[in-house]
């Protein structure tokens, strides 16, 4: 009956609640050990001196004909 039908949709919300907040705790402790790597590590992640620009990085083209 209906009280089935409002036992499941409260367990499903108690069960999805909780997933999510252990996806969220997850993804922060990625983030958190990531940017402390970061932090320790300054020289293997510094910003490129200059652009490179689009005609920089393709060949000259040259047709067959």
């Amino acid at each position: 009956g209906v009280h089935r039908q409002i036992l499941l949709v409260t367990l499903g919300w108690f069960v999805g609640y909780q997933l999510v907040k252990r996806a969220e705790y997850v993804h922060a402790k990625v983030d958190r050990e990531l940017f402390e790597y970061v932090r320790h590590h300054p020289v293997d992640f510094q910003a490129p001196t200059a652009k490179k620009r689009i005609g920089d990085l393709l060949e000259d083209f040259h047709p067959i004909r």
